[in-house]
């Protein structure tokens, strides 16, 4: 009789990470690390006192394979604040096979974290899904961006073939506040639709959940990010708009460098009016 179970060998790397944030006399700790390889983190830096933590995660592998899963399970518990990023771009390889990301991240009250990764790079032929699910009990805030590269376009590289999902979920006390799927294949006519990416290399995203935020916040940005306009990048776009209890901003265009730089600006202005700090750029970005 045949077997209905697989018996063979998974391949690829079988990462996780699983990370704890405590808030212990002012000072926001990481408290429990359980690394699985290829996923590490640093030890923690406090460049803006010890109420705020920052952590460095690592993938020590230097890029992501098919038949890779890696997952991380990220817990602040209550008063935690951190800031989280990562050591350098993720690069994704191409393959027939598709490779796995999933994250989940837990935030109790009074809790707040910034998950601000660089960049995801999908070479021609990847084949990548990441899944992010963020649960936020009452007065915890969740603050994160994206941003992926579909292609090596700066070697002229086009992403003509492979596949990439990614979806995101942001629930706070049991409700679903904000959910965002995308998907693209590789040549697909959504890489050249007005709808899609217009012909654009990189797109992004940046969010704040568990809060409300004013349409005066809103049309703020909207005005910051006009004035920022040049002619380097012309078909570079952004917006921003209200989600229930938070906010998004979207970039539209072909340098993750500018996508950056005009999501910190935006991170700047959120930091100062809704979570009480100044701007405090992670080290690892200037090295």
């Amino acid at each position: 009789m045949m077997s209905l179970i697989d018996t063979s060998e998974p391949t690829g790397w079988q990462g996780n990470l699983q990370l704890e944030f405590d808030h212990r006399n002012g000072e926001t700790i990481l408290s429990r690390s359980l690394m699985q390889a290829p996923l590490k983190i640093q030890r923690s830096f406090y460049p803006e006192g010890k109420s705020v933590c920052h952590g460095v995660m690592l993938h020590t592998a230097g890029g992501v394979v098919g038949g890779d899963r890696l997952s991380s399970q990220i817990r602040l518990h209550p008063n935690a604040q951190v800031l989280l990023t990562t050591a350098a771009a993720t690069k994704v390889y191409g393959s027939d096979t598709e490779s796995n990301q999933v994250i989940h991240i837990q935030v109790a009250e009074n809790a707040g974290l910034e998950w601000l990764p660089q960049e995801t790079i999908i070479f021609d032929g990847a084949r990548y899904r990441q899944s992010v699910r963020v649960e936020l009990e009452p007065g915890a805030t969740w603050l994160g961006w994206d941003m992926t590269r579909l292609g090596r376009s700066a070697r002229g590289e086009q992403f003509l073939s492979g596949e990439w999902r990614s979806h995101l979920e942001v629930w706070q006390a049991g409700q679903l506040l904000w959910v965002d799927p995308q998907w693209l294949l590789g040549g697909s006519e959504m890489l050249q639709s007005a709808h899609g990416l217009s012909g654009c290399a990189v797109v992004g995203s940046f969010g704040f959940v568990g809060r409300e935020v004013s349409p005066e916040f809103v049309a703020e940005v909207r005005s910051l990010l006009a004035e920022g306009e040049t002619t380097e990048f012309p078909a570079a776009e952004m917006g921003a708009t209200r989600l229930m209890n938070g906010f998004l901003c979207r970039y539209r265009g072909n340098s993750t460098t500018e996508a950056r730089q005009r999501f910190i600006q935006v991170w700047d202005l959120l930091r100062r009016r809704y979570l009480g700090r100044s701007l405090c750029l992670p080290r690892v970005w200037q090295m």
